[in-house]
């Protein structure tokens, strides 16, 4: 059963022009059946009325939200400056979804949020107004005052987890990248954020290793020699329970997973391939090392659906049962 907090989830729309809204909407149509708890949009009702014709309830406050739930998606209104059509992103849905992102994080920077769930954005319009961010997971960080480098970006399914020691880096370029500092910052992320997201009060973390058979002693590479096997004895070191470095290609079937809680990998294809295929409807991008729980679902803007009916929102509802649940385990732990 759900854990529900204290106070209802902020939910910014993303960019207008996508399947954000649409998604959302059928999420709030669909509340029961998902098991969702209260939570309330922020953006332009204009983007909503544009894929939806359910009821929305324009609210001033988040304490708003519990009394008219039922009777309609509460709405935190921010208005672009000119409605955005489904598929046709412009310059102002990006400003939108910019000021939308900002007041849902803001809301659960106060308090007033128990979390914030955070809509599909286009970062090629975002990047048109001056965004200056890599992506929104370092725009959170940022307004919190956390260093991009403390956080770690979490893939979660429900029987894997799995954290990415480098992203958005050029396969070529991953191997320069990586320091023993990053991977165990990262690490230590990912253990922190298990205990407090998760309530598991003593994590297990599986390394993986970054060459072929985790180098084969040196013959394929001597990543793990030099980099990896020493962030794992710093983390062991302070009491963590860490294993690896494990070759990827034996990490991740039925009877690896059940022997940890979450998997560090090396690089963005080696975290983000095992959990889309095992989890492609229910993965969830979870943010660790911030003091607010952000989730967002694992897809993007679909510009090519927005519109049609077609979107599914099943992933943006994970996202939201797993901020709720973060909510929960939190709560208990203050």
């Amino acid at each position: 059963m759900i854990r529900t907090p204290l106070t209802p989830i902020a939910i910014s729309l993303g960019d207008p022009a996508g399947i954000g809204p649409e998604v959302i909407a059928k999420c709030w149509d669909n509340r029961s059946d998902f098991r969702l708890p209260t939570f309330v949009a922020v953006g332009d009702p204009r983007a909503l009325a544009a894929v939806w014709d359910g009821p929305i309830e324009i609210i001033t406050a988040l304490g708003e939200s519990e009394r008219v739930f039922d009777h309609g998606l509460p709405l935190m209104q921010l208005a672009a400056a000119k409605a955005d059509r489904p598929g046709h992103p412009s310059v102002a849905g990006a400003h939108c979804s910019l000021d939308s992102l900002e007041l849902a994080v803001g809301l659960a920077r106060s308090g007033s949020a128990a979390a914030v769930v955070t809509g599909p954005v286009s970062k090629e319009q975002l990047y048109e107004i001056g965004f200056q961010h890599p992506g929104q997971t370092e725009f959170v960080a940022e307004r919190c005052g956390i260093s991009s480098g403390n956080v770690a970006m979490m893939l979660a399914g429900p029987t894997l987890r799995t954290v990415p020691v480098t992203t958005h880096v050029p396969l070529a370029q991953v191997a320069s990248v990586l320091t023993s500092a990053l991977i165990e910052s990262r690490g230590r992320a990912a253990l922190r954020g298990l205990q407090r997201n998760f309530g598991i009060p003593e994590p297990r973390l599986a390394v993986s290793g970054f060459n072929p058979h985790s180098g084969e002693g040196g013959r394929l590479g001597t990543e793990e020699q030099e980099l990896i096997e020493p962030a794992i004895a710093a983390l062991i070191a302070e009491g963590w329970r860490v294993t690896g470095p494990h070759p990827a290609d034996t990490l991740f079937h039925t009877r690896a997973r059940a022997g940890y809680d979450a998997a560090l990998c090396m690089y963005h294809d080696q975290a983000l391939i095992p959990i889309k295929a095992l989890h492609w409807e229910e993965a969830v991008n979870v943010t660790l090392g911030l003091p607010i729980i952000r989730t967002a679902p694992d897809h993007g803007t679909a510009f090519d659906i927005a519109g049609q009916d077609k979107a599914d929102p099943r992933p943006f509802a994970a996202a939201i049962r797993m901020a709720a649940q973060s909510a929960g385990f939190r709560a208990e732990a203050a």
